[in-house]
Protein backbone atom coordinates (compact mmCIF):
# COMPACT_ATOMS: atom_id res chain seq x y z
CA UNK A 1 0.00 0.00 0.00
CA UNK A 2 1.39 3.40 -1.01
CA UNK A 3 0.54 6.19 1.42
CA UNK A 4 0.03 9.53 -0.35
CA UNK A 5 -0.18 12.99 1.23
CA UNK A 6 -1.23 16.24 -0.45
CA UNK A 7 0.01 19.75 0.36
CA UNK A 8 -2.02 22.47 -1.38
CA UNK A 9 -3.91 25.56 -0.23
CA UNK A 10 -6.87 24.92 -2.57
CA UNK A 11 -9.43 22.75 -0.71
CA UNK A 12 -11.28 21.67 -3.86
CA UNK A 13 -8.08 20.55 -5.54
CA UNK A 14 -7.08 18.59 -2.44
CA UNK A 15 -10.51 16.99 -2.25
CA UNK A 16 -10.27 15.91 -5.88
CA UNK A 17 -6.88 14.32 -5.32
CA UNK A 18 -8.15 12.61 -2.18
CA UNK A 19 -11.09 11.04 -4.05
CA UNK A 20 -8.79 9.91 -6.84
CA UNK A 21 -6.28 8.37 -4.44
CA UNK A 22 -8.93 6.62 -2.35
CA UNK A 23 -10.42 5.07 -5.49
CA UNK A 24 -7.25 3.03 -6.04
CA UNK A 25 -6.79 -0.33 -4.29
CA UNK A 26 -3.02 0.10 -3.90
CA UNK A 27 -3.08 3.70 -2.62
CA UNK A 28 -3.95 5.08 0.82
CA UNK A 29 -4.66 8.75 1.54
CA UNK A 30 -2.35 10.01 4.31
CA UNK A 31 -3.79 13.50 4.84
CA UNK A 32 -3.60 17.08 3.62
CA UNK A 33 -1.65 20.23 4.44
CA UNK A 34 -2.76 23.78 3.58
CA UNK A 35 0.70 25.38 3.70
CA UNK A 36 4.37 24.50 3.78
CA UNK A 37 4.65 24.34 7.56
CA UNK A 38 1.74 21.90 7.71
CA UNK A 39 3.39 19.90 4.92
CA UNK A 40 6.53 19.47 7.04
CA UNK A 41 4.38 18.40 9.98
CA UNK A 42 2.40 16.00 7.77
CA UNK A 43 5.62 14.38 6.56
CA UNK A 44 6.75 13.87 10.16
CA UNK A 45 3.47 12.68 11.65
CA UNK A 46 1.73 10.72 8.88
CA UNK A 47 4.90 9.45 7.18
CA UNK A 48 3.48 9.33 3.64
CA UNK A 49 5.46 7.39 1.05
CA UNK A 50 4.73 10.06 -1.57
CA UNK A 51 3.91 13.71 -0.95
CA UNK A 52 2.31 15.85 -3.67
CA UNK A 53 3.52 19.38 -2.90
CA UNK A 54 2.18 22.62 -4.36
CA UNK A 55 4.95 25.14 -4.98
CA UNK A 56 2.98 28.28 -4.15
CA UNK A 57 1.44 28.18 -0.68
CA UNK A 58 1.02 30.83 2.03
CA UNK A 59 3.72 31.19 4.64
CA UNK A 60 6.31 28.52 3.97
CA UNK A 61 6.18 27.69 0.25
CA UNK A 62 6.68 24.29 -1.34
CA UNK A 63 10.38 24.86 -2.05
CA UNK A 64 11.22 25.74 1.56
CA UNK A 65 9.00 22.89 2.79
CA UNK A 66 10.84 20.43 0.54
CA UNK A 67 14.18 21.63 1.90
CA UNK A 68 12.95 21.27 5.48
CA UNK A 69 11.67 17.74 4.87
CA UNK A 70 14.93 16.71 3.22
CA UNK A 71 16.87 17.97 6.28
CA UNK A 72 14.79 15.81 8.61
CA UNK A 73 16.68 12.71 9.73
CA UNK A 74 14.15 11.37 12.24
CA UNK A 75 12.63 8.73 9.96
CA UNK A 76 11.93 7.61 6.41
CA UNK A 77 11.54 10.57 4.07
CA UNK A 78 8.71 10.75 1.54
CA UNK A 79 9.23 10.96 -2.18
CA UNK A 80 8.18 14.51 -3.10
CA UNK A 81 6.47 15.53 -6.34
CA UNK A 82 5.92 19.27 -6.73
CA UNK A 83 2.78 20.60 -8.41
CA UNK A 84 2.61 23.74 -10.51
CA UNK A 85 0.34 25.49 -12.99
CA UNK A 86 3.31 26.69 -15.06
CA UNK A 87 5.50 24.38 -17.15
CA UNK A 88 8.30 26.94 -17.62
CA UNK A 89 8.74 28.00 -14.04
CA UNK A 90 12.15 28.62 -12.44
CA UNK A 91 10.50 27.71 -9.15
CA UNK A 92 10.19 24.15 -10.44
CA UNK A 93 13.95 23.97 -10.99
CA UNK A 94 14.47 25.43 -7.52
CA UNK A 95 12.20 22.77 -5.99
CA UNK A 96 14.09 20.00 -7.75
CA UNK A 97 17.38 21.46 -6.52
CA UNK A 98 15.86 21.42 -3.02
CA UNK A 99 15.38 17.68 -3.32
CA UNK A 100 12.01 17.05 -4.98
CA UNK A 101 11.82 13.85 -7.01
CA UNK A 102 9.86 15.32 -9.89
CA UNK A 103 7.12 17.72 -10.91
CA UNK A 104 3.66 17.59 -12.41
CA UNK A 105 1.39 20.19 -13.92
CA UNK A 106 -1.89 20.63 -12.09
CA UNK A 107 -3.81 20.06 -15.31
CA UNK A 108 -2.31 16.57 -15.74
CA UNK A 109 -4.86 13.81 -16.30
CA UNK A 110 -5.85 11.60 -13.34
CA UNK A 111 -4.25 8.57 -15.02
CA UNK A 112 -0.97 10.47 -15.42
CA UNK A 113 -0.98 11.60 -11.78
CA UNK A 114 -1.70 8.07 -10.54
CA UNK A 115 1.03 6.64 -12.75
CA UNK A 116 3.43 9.32 -11.48
CA UNK A 117 2.70 8.42 -7.85
CA UNK A 118 3.49 4.76 -8.50
CA UNK A 119 6.53 5.57 -10.61
CA UNK A 120 8.05 7.86 -7.98
CA UNK A 121 7.33 5.34 -5.25
CA UNK A 122 9.25 2.73 -7.28
CA UNK A 123 12.33 4.94 -7.21
CA UNK A 124 12.06 6.73 -10.54
CA UNK A 125 11.80 10.45 -11.16
CA UNK A 126 8.86 12.11 -12.89
CA UNK A 127 8.99 15.16 -15.15
CA UNK A 128 5.92 16.75 -16.71
CA UNK A 129 6.25 16.09 -20.46
CA UNK A 130 6.54 19.73 -21.49
CA UNK A 131 9.57 22.01 -21.80
CA UNK A 132 11.87 19.29 -20.46
CA UNK A 133 14.88 20.70 -22.29
CA UNK A 134 14.48 24.13 -20.70
CA UNK A 135 14.08 22.58 -17.28
CA UNK A 136 17.21 20.45 -17.64
CA UNK A 137 19.19 23.51 -18.69
CA UNK A 138 17.93 25.38 -15.64
CA UNK A 139 18.87 22.48 -13.38
CA UNK A 140 22.26 21.53 -14.72
CA UNK A 141 25.48 22.82 -13.26
CA UNK A 142 28.48 22.31 -15.52
CA UNK A 143 30.94 20.20 -13.52
CA UNK A 144 32.23 17.64 -16.04
CA UNK A 145 35.50 17.42 -14.13
CA UNK A 146 33.57 15.97 -11.18
CA UNK A 147 32.97 12.83 -13.24
CA UNK A 148 36.67 12.02 -12.83
CA UNK A 149 36.08 11.55 -9.09
CA UNK A 150 33.80 8.57 -9.76
CA UNK A 151 35.16 5.04 -9.73
CA UNK A 152 34.83 2.85 -12.83
CA UNK A 153 31.82 1.07 -11.34
CA UNK A 154 30.23 4.36 -10.24
CA UNK A 155 30.58 5.72 -13.78
CA UNK A 156 28.79 2.65 -15.08
CA UNK A 157 25.96 3.05 -12.56
CA UNK A 158 25.82 6.79 -13.28
CA UNK A 159 25.23 6.25 -17.01
CA UNK A 160 22.60 3.56 -16.39
CA UNK A 161 20.77 5.79 -13.89
CA UNK A 162 20.99 8.72 -16.30
CA UNK A 163 19.17 6.60 -18.88
CA UNK A 164 16.28 6.23 -16.43
CA UNK A 165 16.86 2.67 -15.25
CA UNK A 166 15.65 1.82 -11.75
CA UNK A 167 17.82 0.12 -9.15
CA UNK A 168 16.65 -3.36 -10.07
CA UNK A 169 17.37 -2.87 -13.77
CA UNK A 170 20.78 -1.34 -13.01
CA UNK A 171 21.64 -4.28 -10.77
CA UNK A 172 20.69 -6.83 -13.41
CA UNK A 173 22.59 -4.95 -16.12
CA UNK A 174 25.73 -4.44 -14.04
CA UNK A 175 25.47 -7.82 -12.23
CA UNK A 176 25.38 -6.29 -8.76
CA UNK A 177 22.80 -6.30 -5.96
CA UNK A 178 20.19 -3.57 -5.51
CA UNK A 179 21.77 -2.71 -2.16
CA UNK A 180 25.08 -2.14 -3.94
CA UNK A 181 23.33 0.00 -6.57
CA UNK A 182 21.78 2.15 -3.85
CA UNK A 183 25.18 2.59 -2.21
CA UNK A 184 26.75 3.61 -5.51
CA UNK A 185 23.95 6.08 -6.28
CA UNK A 186 24.34 7.73 -2.87
CA UNK A 187 28.08 8.03 -3.45
CA UNK A 188 27.60 9.41 -6.97
CA UNK A 189 25.15 12.08 -5.82
CA UNK A 190 27.49 13.12 -3.01
CA UNK A 191 30.55 13.34 -5.27
CA UNK A 192 28.69 15.34 -7.93
CA UNK A 193 27.01 17.64 -5.40
CA UNK A 194 23.51 16.52 -6.45
CA UNK A 195 20.53 15.67 -4.28
CA UNK A 196 18.22 13.63 -6.53
CA UNK A 197 18.12 11.37 -9.56
CA UNK A 198 16.34 14.14 -11.46
CA UNK A 199 19.43 16.29 -11.02
CA UNK A 200 21.61 13.34 -12.05
CA UNK A 201 19.71 13.06 -15.35
CA UNK A 202 19.90 16.82 -15.86
CA UNK A 203 23.65 16.82 -15.17
CA UNK A 204 24.24 14.00 -17.66
CA UNK A 205 22.02 15.59 -20.29
CA UNK A 206 23.46 19.09 -20.11
CA UNK A 207 27.04 17.85 -20.14
CA UNK A 208 26.47 15.67 -23.20
CA UNK A 209 27.02 12.40 -21.33
CA UNK A 210 23.69 10.96 -22.55
CA UNK A 211 21.27 11.85 -25.32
Amino acid sequence: MIRVGVADDQPLFCAGLQMMIESQPDLEFAGTAADGLQAVQLARSARPDVLLMDIRMPGLDGIAATEAIRRDRTGQLPRIVVLTTFDRDEAVAAALRAGADGFLLKDATPDFILAAIRTVHDGHSVIAPKQTTELFRALARRRPEAIDSLSVREKEVFLLAARGLNNGDIGRTAFISEATVKSHVRSILAKLGLVSRVQLVAFAYENGLVR
